[in-house]
């Protein structure tokens, strides 16, 4: 006995096309197909479009209505709250975090970018709060022309524990600079917790870097101050004065090797979101900066399994 309706492959679907070009009838094409003839009634009368019947037309209206009734399942104050956390700036892979931590309904990224795409064909703006992905080019045969760092101490010197990220304590430093090179942001990360300190510069200069790291790192105390890692830039160039100031080691990465600081690049990117790359930063406030600091570091991350990075630098007592 055939059964009733069921849900079609496409593969089944180019075989009802076929059955239709050489004549056959529903019940003979059902046959064929195997399925109940109501199933090959209802697949011609719901995906048949104004060249006839098409598969791969079928197929894709198929899909779209099971989006749909997945969607219509998810209640309307679930939305709401992926709406306001697409607008603090979480990824949808992070909401799907934070919905299953609180026991939430769940919900998965790509029903969420769905959302997002259905709200953009509307006339919304969340689409704009997705991190932007950039266009990189790859540089062949560089040299490094910024100059060299009296005394720098190369990465290939720093204690193998900070790349296993195995404490709390070794961060990695980078500035975000303004339109106009004028003005820039000092960010400090944490390797292994993520936990994001940012301070705002009004001269792109190495002593008003070197005072925003000393403060910003003497806030969280000297035993969660083991190593800093720099890039290259000149603005780094009194690290022996941090680094007698908080009683730690300054490394730096090699020229042009920015994935040996990965964290901090990607926490640079997160607070571009905030500060789009060729803004002007006379207009930030120290509140500006507070926000986004506290933002990044109450947000879930995947890598730390949908936990905040101020839960773990925060309430973590062990800083060997």
């Amino acid at each position: 006995m055939m059964k009733r309706y069921q849900q079609l492959t496409q593969e089944q679907r180019y075989q009802i096309k076929a059955c239709l070009k050489i004549g056959y009838s529903y019940g003979k094409i059902a046959e064929e197909v195997g399925v109940h003839k109501s199933t090959i009634s209802r697949e011609i009368r719901r995906n048949r479009g104004l060249r006839g019947y098409r598969p791969k037309q079928a197929q894709s209206k198929a899909e779209q209505r099971k989006r749909e009734k997945v969607k219509c399942r998810i209640k309307p104050e679930t939305w709401r709250k992926v709406r306001e956390h697409l607008e603090a700036k979480m990824s949808p892979e992070q909401i799907q975090g934070w919905l299953q931590i609180n026991d939430e309904e769940k919900v998965s990224p790509e029903w969420i970018y769905q959302y997002i795409l259905k709200d953009k064909q509307q006339g919304g703006s969340l689409y704009k709060h997705l991190r932007q992905k950039k266009k990189r080019r790859k540089r062949y045969g560089s040299k490094d022309r910024r100059g060299q760092i009296p005394n720098r101490i190369s990465i290939e010197e720093r204690p193998p524990e900070v790349e296993t990220r195995e404490r709390i304590g070794d961060w990695e430093a980078d500035t975000i600079v303004g339109k106009g090179h004028r003005m820039a942001l000092v960010t400090l990360v944490d390797r292994k917790t993520r936990f994001t300190l940012i301070r705002k510069v009004e001269r792109y200069t190495a002593p008003l870097v070197k005072q925003a790291m000393i403060d910003l790192l003497s806030a969280v105390g000297k035993n969660k101050v083991h190593t800093i890692t720099c890039d290259n830039g000149k603005e780094f160039s009194k690290h022996e004065e941090v680094a007698k100031a908080l009683g730690t080691k300054v490394y730096f990465a090699h020229p042009y090797a920015s994935w040996e600081r990965g964290t901090n690049e990607n926490t640079n990117g997160l607070i571009r979101q905030f500060f789009p790359k060729g803004a002007s930063f006379g207009s930030i406030t120290d509140n500006d900066v507070e926000f986004v600091m506290n933002n990044l570091n109450h947000r879930p991350r995947k890598c730390l399994g949908f936990q905040t990075p101020a839960m773990l630098f925060l309430n973590n007592r062990c800083c060997t």
